[in-house]
This record gives C-alpha cells, sequence and structure tokens, in this order.
C-alpha cells in the first residue's frame, strides 16, 4: 500500500493521572483514538517516537509544578521538546496543554477551580473547524505566558492562555476537555464540585477537534 493510501495512522495517547478514581477523564480521550496505543507515562511507559505519527497527551489532576515530587513530569517534558524537534503532531488536553508550555520555558500556576461549561474565543485554526466555543472547562491551574514559539488560539473569561499552537512545529494544547461529556456529569459533581449553569452539554460539538487533529496528521504526513 502506498503512504497516499494509508487507512491507519500510528497514534499514542499518553495517559498522565495519577488517581485511579478520576480516570475516566484519560479513558474518554483513548475512546476518541480507538486505533491508538494507549501508554501509562505515569506508570513508566514510553513510546518509540520512530513508530509515531502523533502524539495526545492527557489531562491529570498532577500539577506540573510537583516535578521535585513527581519525576515523570519532567521526562514528560523531554518528551514535548523532542516532539518538536522531530516536527511529530502532537496534541496537548489540560495537564497536557500545561506541560507542553512548561516544557517551552512558560509557568503554570494554581488558581481557583473552574468546573463548568464556559464560551471560549476561538482562533480561525484548523484545529477548531466545525469546534463550538462552549467547552468544558475543568482545572485549578493555568499557563501564564504561552512558551516560547508558542501562540495563544484559544481564551476565555477566566483563563487567557486556553489554548496555544506552536508557530513552526505541528504542535497544538487546548485548557478544555473536548473528551468529556454530559455522561460524565455525576463524577464531575462528585470530584470537582461541577456547575452547569449558563450553558448545556447539547451546546458543545463533542468529538469535532479529535477528528480534526486527526486531519492534521495525515496532513502533515502526506497520508
Amino acid at each position: 500500500m502506498s503512504v497516499s493510501n494509508r487507512d491507519s495512522l500510528d497514534l499514542y495517547v499518553v495517559r498522565n493521572e495519577v488517581d485511579p478514581e478520576c480516570a475516566y477523564h484519560c479513558d474518554a480521550l483513548t475512546a476518541r483514538f480507538p486505533t491508538a496505543e494507549a501508554v501509562d507515562f505515569v506508570a513508566g511507559e514510553r513510546i518509540s517516537l520512530d513508530e509515531a505519527d502523533g502524539v495526545i497527551l492527557t489531562g491529570s489532576t498532577a500539577a506540573v509544578y510537583e516535578s521535585d515530587s513527581r519525576p515523570w513530569i519532567t521526562e514528560q517534558e523531554e518528551l514535548v521538546r523532542e516532539l518538536v524537534d522531530r516536527d511529530i503532531p502532537t496534541l496537548g488536553v489540560c495537564f497536557g496543554h500545561q506541560v507542553i508550555n512548561s516544557a517551552l520555558g512558560s509557568t503554570v500556576e494554581k488558581v481557583e477551580t473552574t468546573a463548568t461549561l464556559v464560551g471560549a474565543n476561538l482562533a480561525d485554526d484548523p484545529l477548531f473547524d466545525g469546534v463550538d466555543p462552549v467547552v468544558v472547562s475543568l482545572h485549578s491551574d493555568v499557563v501564564t505566558e504561552p512558551g516560547e514559539n508558542m501562540e495563544i488560539i484559544a481564551s476565555a473569561d477566566h483563563a487567557r492562555v486556553f489554548g496555544t499552537r506552536h508557530r513552526t512545529a505541528p504542535l497544538w494544547t487546548i485548557q478544555f476537555h473536548p473528551e468529556i461529556t454530559a455522561t460524565h456529569r455525576d463524577d464531575l459533581i462528585d470530584d470537582f464540585g461541577w456547575q452547569s449553569e449558563q450553558f448545556s452539554f447539547d451546546d458543545v460539538a463533542t468529538g469535532q477537534l479529535f477528528e480534526n487533529f486527526k486531519r492534521i496528521v495525515r496532513r502533515t504526513h502526506g497520508y
């Protein structure tokens, strides 16, 4: 089979959750890429980038600034820089957004927890084609400034750096959670004090962003 007719992608979902009780968001993200290989980075699993068409970094209840007690975070920052050097398409979600920007020189700070649906300002970017601006916000840390060569492509009232994109490498990050749906509502209420008043999950275009990322991966490699 020629490269241009290739049907499947060699994708890796790097799972970063440290609390098994909260792993449902990792499960939901992994389910969006059913042919991808899931890698438990916290447990010590690693990937061979020689085989990777694209990489997705999940969220976590760990914090990027906990690297002294969680050495795997420093290792993941090293992975991020190698992904950039190799021009491997990468998507970071929530903690993934934070660890990518941290790896590229930014800082991450703890703020008040936001656990609700919010309206986001999304740039004209291929990652956001067909994505509604109502998104799931579930975080208590924020990126203070974009990392080196990263530009802001999404913002919200409570988080100015809500999404970023590398200026030259195929690297995107989002602070929000497109993988989370109404089916997770009870867990969100129990674990994070979820509140949804202004918007409904009916306003959320779940999954479209991930399909856009797959198209970006294919286009990057010419598949």
